[in-house]
């Protein structure tokens, strides 16, 4: 598979699943996985698409969360993380690893809020327990059934 039509079916299947799995490691030094909610699934956050496209060529990544979690914890202890999308039926899956960081900018919160979150921020888009977490991969690794394509979405193509 060439890399473009990699990049290309990588970047609909981010668009197109459910949920995202962010794995971090924990102070012992294991891996912590769990599913987070894709804020690129364009059925589930439609409002959203404008947001990412200056994002489509870095494949950066937001994911909202609990200031008060573990992962947080996690993150602010070993900065190192990957992001998994697939889709089994079709084996297709896409491994984003790099760095990951906690964003606390009051603009970017804003611009990715979705009114049902205050199930988890009673306090709105400002309560002190909503955090955003952002990943700029230094590597892909795409496949498709037997073929795969592996990328730095840093570096420019």
């Amino acid at each position: 598979m060439d890399l473009s039509t990699a990049q290309q079916r990588a970047l609909e299947l981010i668009s197109e699943s459910p949920a995202a799995v962010l794995t971090t490691i924990d102070a012992s030094g294991w891996p912590n996985s769990r599913a987070m909610l894709n804020l690129r699934n364009e059925g589930r956050y439609p409002d959203l698409v404008p947001f990412f496209r200056p994002y489509r060529q870095d494949f950066r990544i937001f994911f909202t969360t609990n200031t008060s979690s573990e992962k947080v914890r996690q993150i602010e202890q070993n900065n190192k993380a990957s992001i998994y999308y697939c889709s089994p039926s079709e084996w297709r899956g896409l491994m984003l690893g790099g760095t990951i960081s906690v964003v606390s900018d009051p603009a970017l919160k804003q611009a990715i809020w979705q009114n049902e979150w205050t199930m988890y921020y009673p306090g709105g888009v400002q309560d002190p327990d909503n955090a955003i977490l952002c990943m700029i991969p230094s590597i892909a690794k795409y496949y498709e059934s037997l073929d795969s394509a592996v990328w730095n979405p840093v570096q420019k193509v």
